[in-house]
């Protein structure tokens, strides 16, 4: 991993002038080298080689395999989740999507935006359902409009990241974000990650009154999937301390069967009935192992239905709304993500830079047009680079096991959340490294990076977390007498979230 300390007289300033901002571009700049084999010297093996710079960015075909493996581990649940989420909401005028198709298509935009973001940004991230914005939807949008005119207003979000990521908007706001706030991101995603790993495997809870959140339940361990779940944090731990290829996987695979020896032994029910069982799925071996994928929804959308429905000016808002959250938290999982892979360059870009920014946009329409929601980078694509995965190679390992998923979606039941927690949690640790980057000593940069970083966890936000530090840098720096820290850019964006965040009184006088 590589990492750059700034000099004093320079922290935190933006890394691009405005003069540049829109113009630089990095989709020819030269990768990094890193990992603990990267040799200065060393010649790619072959084409296939050369094409992912498996050996200049110090990899192998097998730890790019193994890191995707990991990842696919990680985040299958949303295969399981996805459904659950959207499925069990009906909308304005009481149709529900069926669980079964979206948990096809769900897979399959998963594996083909996956594929296709390994094979043009060639970076070791996972795409699939954002569980923010299918929360959303299910929340706050199909209240007001139909499925597929939900699904519409998606697709037009998507459009619009496509066109910010291609004409370089998005670029010049990833570049316009100082230094400090981008290894803060880096930070609280590790903290989020990690607190996502406490939460899912029980070992933190909410409590029915008086603190937010409590230890396990009553302020007690008292379950067994949350033993296991510590059992997979103390494996994992280990063998990543003791460098052994391949660690992450192995934890993974170890922690698994000891869930399904516990399973078989105390017959554990869902948490939903019994606070002492398992948080999403049940370790066990299934008795069918082939599904045949149903994909029915796909192309069930209604592009401009909401506008007649609700009017312009509530529709643009639930556009607005999407659009931020998407933006704002694919770069700033991005960000962190590059950063944990040592891929990062001294001003936080990363290669090909602008065609992730594209193909995740794409992602974006790809969910509306799918019905599975809008489709975004993973977080959790942190624990296949903390296995080692460096290049597109796991995304295409990725990729493969979601279309794969389609077919034998109950074998995506045999590793329990609690498991994949544990690796979250480990990988969160990683993570932290990022904050040697940020000068506490320096209180105009301390405190919108402390605001960043635990803004994140505490309100389950990527996007939020970013608000919260670009508004706070922007505000501090100006009113101390450092205005010229402040890229242009950086206001419109803190304005933009300033919106953002009243978006729910401004929506209600929208309404009336």
């Amino acid at each position: 991993m590589t990492s750059h300390t700034p000099s004093p007289d320079t922290e935190g300033m933006p890394t691009v002038s405005g003069g540049d901002v829109f113009s630089r571009s990095t989709e020819d700049l030269p990768p990094l080298k890193t990992g603990a084999s990267a040799t200065v010297d060393a010649e790619p093996a072959n084409a296939f080689d050369r094409f992912f710079e498996i050996t200049r960015r110090g990899s192998t075909v097998g730890r790019e395999i193994r890191g995707g493996i990991v990842t696919f581990v990680t985040m299958a649940y949303i295969v399981i989740l996805n459904p659950l989420i959207l499925g069990g909401t009906k909308d304005v005028v009481g149709h529900a999507l069926q669980a079964a198709q979206i948990g096809a298509a769900t897979g399959l935009t998963a594996g083909v935006m996956t594929i296709l973001f390994g094979v043009v940004a060639r970076l070791p991230f996972a795409i699939a359902a954002g569980l923010g914005i299918n929360s959303f939807l299910a929340v706050s949008v199909v209240g007001q409009v139909t499925w597929q005119e939900a699904m519409g207003l998606v697709v037009i979000n998507g459009v619009l990241i496509v066109l910010f990521g291609a004409t370089g908007i998005r670029t010049a706001i990833f570049k316009a974000v100082p230094q400090a706030l981008k290894a803060a991101i880096t930070v609280g995603i590790g903290l989020f990650i990690a607190f996502i790993g406490f939460v899912d495997s029980g070992f933190v809870n909410r409590t029915p009154a008086g603190p937010p959140v409590q230890l396990g339940n009553g302020g007690s361990l008292t379950s067994v999937p949350t033993l296991i779940f510590l059992l997979g944090v103390v494996v994992i731990a280990i063998l990543v301390a003791r460098k052994v290829p391949g660690g992450i996987l192995i934890g993974i695979v170890a922690t698994t069967v000891v869930a399904l020896i516990a399973q078989a032994v105390l017959n554990l029910g869902p948490s939903f009935k019994d606070p002492n069982g398992w948080h999403m799925t049940i370790p066990q071996l299934p008795s069918t192992w082939i599904t045949v994928p149903d994909f029915g929804l796909i192309g069930q959308f209604d592009l401009f239905g909401a506008f007649g429905r609700i009017g312009a000016l509530s529709a643009t808002m639930l556009v607005f709304t999407l659009v931020f959250s998407n933006f704002f938290d694919a770069m700033g999982t991005m960000t962190g993500l590059a950063k944990n892979a040592g891929l990062a360059y001294k001003d936080g870009t990363f290669p090909r830079l602008r065609s992730a920014f594209v193909v995740e946009g794409f992602g974006a329409v790809a969910g509306g047009v799918t019905s599975t929601s809008s489709n975004t980078v993973y977080v959790d694509s942190a624990s296949g680079i903390g296995e080692g995965a460096r290049t597109g190679l796991a995304s295409l390992v990725v990729g493969a096991l979601f279309l794969l998923s389609m077919f034998v979606t109950p074998l995506t039941l045999v590793v329990p959340i609690e498991v994949g927690s544990a690796a979250l949690v480990v990988v969160g640790a990683m993570m932290m490294a990022q904050i040697r980057e940020i000068r506490f000593d320096k209180f105009a940069v301390a405190l919108p990076a402390f605001l960043t970083i635990v803004t994140m966890p505490l309100t389950y936000s990527i996007a939020n977390g970013i608000g919260v530090g670009f508004i706070s840098w922007a505000l501090v720096n100006a009113l101390s007498g450092r205005a010229r820290k402040v890229h242009w850019l950086m206001w419109v964006v803190a304005a933009g979230f300033a919106l953002y965040f009243v978006r729910g009184p401004v929506e209600q006088l929208l309404g009336h």
